[in-house]
């Protein structure tokens, strides 16, 4: 599945349309410690997260994550949108929690 699939399951939305948008999902990832994510995201992942600040983006930049989905109501600040914009980086929101997301998402690769 690419990274634009997932704006057709419901519940979930596009925040911002990336440079990802026709990449392929190599799975999920779930974190919220981003030392943690840091270190053990695999590239080309859709990340579930409900941390949503710039050290996100800065994080998935950094393990080349295929896209964050940003889960349980969690929503973008104007910051997080325009860097996000900037950098390329695809992010979804969604009012699922984190593991319902991941595997919906699952589900569908």
């Amino acid at each position: 599945m690419i990274v634009r699939n997932i704006a057709n399951l419901d519940g979930i939305k596009t925040v911002i349309e990336g440079e990802s948008m026709d990449r392929e999902i190599s799975g999920m990832y779930c974190c919220d410690l981003l030392s943690i994510a840091m270190g053990h995201a695999p590239e080309g992942s859709c990340w579930c997260t409900v941390m949503a600040n710039m050290n996100t983006l800065a994080v998935a930049a950094l393990t080349d994550c295929a896209c964050i989905v940003l889960c349980s109501g969690v929503k973008c600040d104007d910051n997080m949108l325009m860097k996000a914009k900037t950098e390329g980086i695809t992010v979804f929101e969604t009012e699922l929690p984190v593991f319902d997301a991941a595997l919906k998402i699952h589900e569908a690769l």
